[in-house]
C-alpha cells in the first residue's frame, strides 16, 4: 500500500464510526503498514480520518490487474 492508494476497511471499527466496506484514501504512510485514511462522502467532504494498519485495509482496483500486481502489493 502507498501514498493515495484507494482503500476499503476490512472489518468494523464502530469505535470511529467506520464499517467494514466503507472507501478511504491513504493520505500520509507513518511506517511500513501503518497508515493515515481520509473518509470522504460523495461530494468531497471528509467525516473521518484515522490511523490504520495494513491487516485492517485492502487495495481497490478500477482497472484489470496481471497477476504480477498482485504479488509486489502484498
Amino acid at each position: 500500500m502507498k501514498l493515495l492508494d484507494v482503500v476499503a476497511i476490512l472489518e468494523d471499527l464502530p469505535e470511529n464510526k467506520l464499517y467494514r466496506g466503507q472507501v478511504g484514501t491513504i493520505v500520509e504512510v507513518y511506517d511500513p503498514g501503518v497508515f493515515e485514511v481520509e473518509f470522504s462522502d460523495l461530494n468531497g467532504r471528509a467525516y473521518a480520518i484515522e490511523t490504520l494498519t495494513e491487516e485492517k485495509l485492502m487495495v481497490l482496483y478500477h482497472q484489470p490487474l496481471q497477476e504480477q500486481t498482485l504479488v509486489f502489493q502484498n
